[in-house]
């Protein structure tokens, strides 16, 4: 299984949080100590924000810290949240997708057990075991 670019500087910008959790840390410097479009992380935070897992402070020291202990985030629960949009295979997609061996194809339920294995597999973790 592959993580997208979305869900790998999701967790990396949450690692660095974790390492330093009663800091606020901006958007813009996150993006630049993991190298990445600050257009692109901000996106990530905002749904990290929406997904309870991060605070958004205002103001000009503002920025984004946890919402909880890094101990109670389980990586797999992470990779859930910012993976849902994502379809491992065509046949995953909301829309059912385009696959001309449906209903018949026993892969997609193979491929479900295995794609459910590898997040159970991450929920084993914390973020505070994974923290920089």
């Amino acid at each position: 299984m592959t993580l997208t670019s979305y869900t790998d500087f999701g967790l990396r910008a949450l690692m660095l949080l974790a390492a330093a959790p009663e800091r606020v840390q901006s958007a813009a410097t996150l993006a630049d100590r993991l190298g990445v479009s600050r257009h692109h992380l901000a996106k990530i935070l905002l749904d990290l924000v929406a997904g309870g897992y991060l605070v958004s402070v205002r103001g000009a020291a503002g920025g984004v810290r946890l919402a909880r202990p890094a101990a109670d985030i389980r990586v797999g629960e992470i990779v859930r949240h910012l993976g849902r949009h994502d379809a491992l295979v065509e046949c995953f997609r909301a829309d059912g997708g385009d696959c001309n061996l449906r209903p018949a194809c026993r892969l997609r339920g193979a491929l479900a057990g295995a794609a459910e294995a590898f997040i159970s597999a991450l929920d084993h973790h914390t973020l505070a075991d994974i923290a920089t």
